[in-house]
C-alpha cells in the first residue's frame, strides 16, 4: 500500500513524524480516513480514537481531542489539542476523571455552564478509556 508523510504536533510537542499508510480520526463532521494521494483538505478535529496504520501495516491508536487536520501537497498534518497514544494513557487517572465527572453531573444545582464543562470532562475521560481499552484489556 502507498504511504505518505504524517506529522502530529499537539500542545505538548511533536507526537509523531513518519511515513504511514493511513489515518482514521473523528472530525467535527464525522470520521474521515486519509490515504495516500488524498485531495487537499482541512477541517476541525472532534473527539475520538485516532487509528494510524504505520508504514509496516501495524496499527497504533491514540485519544485525539480537538484541533485541526490538513492535507496539503500529499503531506498530512494533525494539530490536535490533545493526542495520547493508547499505551501512554493512565487508565486509573482516566477512570478517576470519569468518576469525578459523573459525580459532578448528579448535582441538580449545576448551572448550564458547569453542566457543559462536566459533560465535556466525562466525554474526554470516555475517549481516553476507549482508546486505551484495546491495548490494556487485562487491566480492565
Amino acid at each position: 500500500m502507498s504511504t505518505y508523510h504524517l506529522t502530529v504536533v499537539s500542545m505538548d510537542g511533536q507526537d509523531f513524524e513518519g511515513e504511514v499508510q493511513k489515518i482514521l480520526l473523528r472530525t467535527i463532521d464525522g470520521d474521515i480516513e486519509i490515504l495516500a494521494r488524498h485531495t487537499d483538505y482541512c477541517t476541525a478535529i472532534g473527539m475520538g480514537t485516532a487509528k494510524v496504520t504505520m508504514e509496516d501495516g501495524t496499527e497504533r491508536k491514540a485519544a485525539c481531542i480537538g484541533g485541526m487536520i490538513s492535507v496539503m501537497n500529499g503531506e498530512v498534518r494533525v494539530l490536535p489539542t490533545t493526542w495520547e497514544w493508547s499505551e501512554d494513557i493512565d487508565i486509573e487517572r482516566a477512570k478517576a476523571a470519569k468518576e469525578r465527572a459523573e459525580e459532578r453531573l448528579k448535582d441538580q444545582q449545576l448551572d448550564k455552564e458547569a453542566r457543559i464543562r462536566a459533560e465535556a470532562k466525562l466525554y474526554r475521560a470516555l475517549v481516553r478509556l476507549g482508546s486505551a481499552r484495546h491495548d490494556h484489556q487485562s487491566d480492565q
